[in-house]
């Protein structure tokens, strides 16, 4: 079956998540908010989830671009966390305040959010409805507490999850890319370790891919897409 009809990808900032979702119908953004919906129909959207430092965003750039003319959309994100070197308010997040989030969140205008880190991060439902507006397959990013408040929603999804090798190899890679401090590696790892169980347990995932070689697991990211959206075209 055809999978997130507009998709959604989701993220955690060291595994990997993906969400398929056959079709939109309407969105919940919270059990305890108003319910938000989406007026239209599209793809569905295809959430991808991974925890810190698993390669998330560099698999996302390599799936828009080996399916050309735009066939798939970007929801960019809400996060209340700092820039970091490097990204652009309204590209790669929209960089906002506690209480301006706090008070969308109120108002029903998230699909889903999160604390992570002591950061903020949410999906609103004009994000999500530009792209599917557009007939373009939707891209998530959140985090395993957002995967948690989609999964309560009425949409109808594929999960898959992208998970490293070890947490060894997490690790290294955290460590290596030299932009935490210590503190920020420990509780990232913490975390990690916590989502992995999450994203390893039976029926959480209807995929889990294991990023040991980039190459590879875009292969299989590929192959895996094509199936779900027949449609699509290289």
């Amino acid at each position: 079956r055809i999978i997130r009809s507009s998709q959604y990808l989701t993220q955690l900032d060291a595994t990997w998540l993906l969400l398929n979702c056959t079709h939109s119908r309407s969105i919940r953004a919270s059990p305890s908010l108003p319910m938000p919906s989406l007026p239209f129909r599209s793809s569905p959207p295809s959430p991808w989830y991974n925890p810190a430092g698993v390669g998330k965003g560099t698999l996302i750039e390599m799936l828009m671009k080996h399916f050309p003319n735009e066939q798939f959309g970007f929801s960019v994100s809400h996060t209340t966390r700092k820039p970091r070197e490097g990204e652009v308010d309204g590209k790669h997040y929209h960089f906002t305040t506690v209480d301006a989030i706090k008070k969308e969140i109120d108002d029903g205008k998230f699909v889903e959010y999160a604390e992570v880190h002591g950061n903020y991060y949410g999906t609103s439902v004009q994000s999500v409805e530009s792209v599917q507006k557009g007939g373009k397959i939707c891209v998530l990013d959140i985090d395993v507490q957002g995967v948690r408040a989609v999964k309560k929603s009425s949409l109808e999804c594929t999960y898959c999850f992208i998970a490293p090798p070890s947490m060894e190899a997490l690790e290294k890679r955290l460590r290596g890319r030299g932009t935490e401090t210590e503190e920020a590696i420990t509780k990232r790892l913490k975390n990690s370790k916590e989502e992995l169980e999450y994203g390893n347990e039976e029926g959480n995932f209807d995929k889990v891919f294991v990023n040991d070689d980039l190459e590879k697991t875009f292969a299989q990211v590929v192959e895996s897409f094509k199936g779900w959206y027949p449609h699509l075209k290289e």
